[in-house]
């Protein structure tokens, strides 16, 4: 299980924490707003009314173990600002923020935001390759109980070749894909004498509970 915050529950944040949280993850909802939180608390662990543009009461609410904070503050841009220069001072590495415009992610990259998102803009992005390119990994149409998981190799999993893993007799899933770090290189379908490094991320797609077995591995 994840933990994730989510600062701003109004219409995009308020979806992100509920399907965060339905998809089994450990979610705190933060708003200034009293009705925003009452209305996002049956989607998440906790919901908090909180105004954290400031320094101190963003502390207090001991963000430091999350896995990520997402910060979606809405059209005003100033409070996400101070609130993604206020989770960097405290040590979060990795936050996700909505934009308005391309300046203001640009401004809150340079304040420490890891990740931007702009909804409506992705959104156009994905309808339009999944409408020219149906066959994108993406878009792969999958069985209910099957996903496509970028899993981190367990220590196992370390040093040998994928031909030794075996890892469809063993676990019933395959990998399609390997993101390898050092050096940067997407590697599309790898043959079985490629050996997994503690560098790469492995893509691979099987039955939810199969993956999860995986990333139990230690």
């Amino acid at each position: 299980m994840k933990r994730f915050a989510v600062i701003g529950v109004g219409s995009f944040g308020f979806y992100v924490a509920k399907a965060l949280y339905e998809n089994k993850n450990e979610v705190i909802a933060i708003d200034r707003s009293k009705e925003r939180v009452q209305a996002v608390e049956p989607f998440c662990t906790s919901a908090i009314v909180q105004d954290v543009t400031d320094m101190e009461a963003l502390k207090g609410l001991g963000l430091g173990e999350v896995d990520a904070v997402i910060v979606s503050t809405g059209a005003n841009i100033k409070p996400s600002i101070l609130i993604c220069f206020h989770l960097r001072r405290l040590g979060i590495t990795r936050i996700i923020a909505k934009a308005e415009d391309d300046d203001h992610g640009e401004i809150l990259k340079l304040l420490g935001a890891s990740e931007i998102i702009r909804p409506g803009v992705d959104m156009a992005k994905r309808l339009a390759l999944q409408l020219t390119s149906p066959n994108i990994l993406e878009f792969l149409p999958l069985e209910e109980d099957y996903t496509i998981a970028q899993v981190a190799p367990p220590s196992p999993f370390i040093g040998r070749s994928l031909r030794e893993l075996d890892l469809r007799q063993r676990y019933g899933v395959n990998i399609i894909a390997i993101k390898e770090l050092v050096p940067e290189r997407f590697v599309m379908v790898p043959t079985a004498d490629f050996v997994v490094k503690d560098s790469d991320l492995l893509i691979m797609v099987g039955k939810e509970a199969d993956l999860k077995k995986i990333k139990e591995l230690k």
